[in-house]
């Protein structure tokens, strides 16, 4: 399962072409996309409307939906968090910690476009899908 983050969702609800986008559109079938409860949260979190975030909401029905938080999540993600802070990399956004400790724990790949993954990549595991 290919995991989208807001990142790459906004874009491309935005029509903004990025390599990210015209991955996600051309490259990747729908059946393997999915998105965590983290990430649908961020999406509808920036909606001004709540039409817009309802219509939004029914569009990403359509992929599975992770929820991410599970018993003892929370602690690896903390983990995570300082072992990347020893190394001198601060994850800016909590919500990115968890959801690349998700995708780690659960062998899920992610497509980002969000410098917060690069530490996650570089000396946790977290597999990434790059353009």
């Amino acid at each position: 399962m290919v995991i989208v983050d807001s990142s790459v969702w906004i874009d491309l609800l935005a029509q903004r072409e990025t390599p990210h986008t015209v991955l996600l559109a051309k490259s990747i079938p729908y059946d393997q996309l999915g998105l965590t409860d983290l990430i649908l949260f961020e999406l509808l979190q920036g909606v001004r409307s709540d039409s817009r975030a309802e219509e939004l909401q029914e569009r990403m029905s359509q992929f599975t939906l992770w929820p991410t938080i599970s018993p003892g999540l929370e602690v690896k993600a903390a983990q995570n968090y300082r072992s990347l802070r020893q190394r001198g990399i601060t994850v800016r956004k909590t919500v990115d910690t968890m959801i690349a400790t998700f995708c780690i724990e659960w062998g899920h790949e992610l497509l980002h476009n969000d410098r917060d993954f690069d530490g996650f990549e570089k000396y946790l595991g977290l597999k990434v899908i790059h353009p």
